[in-house]
């Protein structure tokens, strides 16, 4: 994510936007919000190891950044491939080529597991798997053009939905189909000092994986019921606010994400407060017809929105949380495991 990336042109929101599925016309932003949440009777929801998610990120970190083109990125694709059949899931992979901002082709690699894939209804969980080329917001400018590890700003929604995978493959599996997606190509984006040629307005540079998977989805006529997004879910002490596209066009399931989170007893990072819309690949979801939502990191009352240390050296495991991965990914569970399967 970064801060440009906040507010597309207002034609193409409005393109995006009244392309989509989503059915958030009656949400009011300021409605209270009860911490009301459905049980399904006899439903076990497994739980969530924040140790395990941990490991996870760490041996994300371990390859290096993992920025498109590089060996590092090549071996932790292949490393998530593996891993998600080892899980048990059936995996699909998107290869596919697309343009940088500053005329870079970019080989990239969408990476889909399927559990239960002959159910009919389906949850869509996502994030991204690249890492920022640049540390274009570090304080030292002689960091502008350095990779930086990305342990929160792609490896934490990793690392959580890994955990996920983990859990769904020792068979106790909800009553709904899940897939899970890592975009690639989400975090290339515009250099916040740099601009060595005319960019093409009409594109976005950002969140490059999710937009071809929404031209091109994985299978024929897919959809999903709704959609999570996971994005810089990792960080000590981080607040995760009802972001604006996710109010806007999937409002019930924010309402069942932040009802369980403060259910569950994380309050403190499920916050009952809202922030503005953000473009991140939960845009293209909704686009491509699955009502999605963002849990993202972004404080609206903080002069650094997405932590001080978002897109500089400083994203690196000592700002990983067991705790925050605890609250993302027990929360996440809950939402899924207590999605009823079709009526019969």
């Amino acid at each position: 994510m970064n801060l440009h990336k906040l507010y597309l042109p207002a034609l193409l929101v409005l393109m995006l936007m009244n392309a989509c599925g989503g059915n958030g016309r009656d949400y009011v932003a300021d409605q209270p919000a009860a911490p009301v949440v459905s049980r399904l009777e006899g439903v076990t929801v497994p739980a969530f190891n924040a140790d395990s998610a941990y490991e996870f990120i760490a041996r994300q970190v371990a390859f290096g950044p993992r920025v498109p083109n590089t060996a590092a990125h090549r071996q932790a694709g292949d490393y998530f491939i593996a891993k998600f059949r080892e899980y048990g899931a059936e995996v699909q992979v998107q290869e596919f080529t697309a343009e940088a901002f500053d005329g870079t082709r970019l080989e990239l690699r969408n990476i889909i597991a399927s559990y239960n894939p002959g159910a009919s209804k389906r949850v869509l969980l996502a994030a991204h798997w690249d890492t920022r080329p640049f540390a274009d917001k570090d304080l030292d400018p002689e960091n502008h053009y350095t990779p930086i590890d990305g342990a929160n700003d792609g490896g934490s929604g990793v690392g959580v939905l890994l955990e996920i995978a983990r859990l769904l493959n020792e068979g106790n599996l909800p009553q709904v189909g899940v897939d899970i997606i890592l975009y690639d190509g989400e975090d290339y984006g515009e250099h916040e000092q740099m601009n060595q040629r005319q960019l093409d307005r009409k594109k976005v540079y950002w969140c490059l994986g999710s937009q071809y998977w929404a031209r091109n989805k994985h299978k024929a006529g897919y959809t999903a019921y709704f959609g999570i997004l996971l994005d810089m879910v990792g960080a000590k002490n981080a607040a995760f606010y009802r972001e604006g596209y996710s109010r806007e066009y999937a409002p019930s399931v924010v309402k069942r994400v932040w009802a369980w989170g403060n259910e569950l007893g994380h309050g403190r990072y499920f916050r009952f407060e809202n922030s503005e819309a953000i473009t991140d690949d939960h845009v293209y979801m909704n686009q491509a017809g699955v009502p999605s939502i963002d849990i993202i990191e972004f404080d609206p009352g903080s002069e650094f929105y997405f932590g001080n240390y978002h897109h500089t050296l400083e994203d690196t495991m000592d700002i990983i949380s067991r705790e925050t991965l605890k609250a993302v990914g027990e929360t996440v569970l809950h939402v899924v495991y207590h999605e009823q399967g079709p009526a019969s």
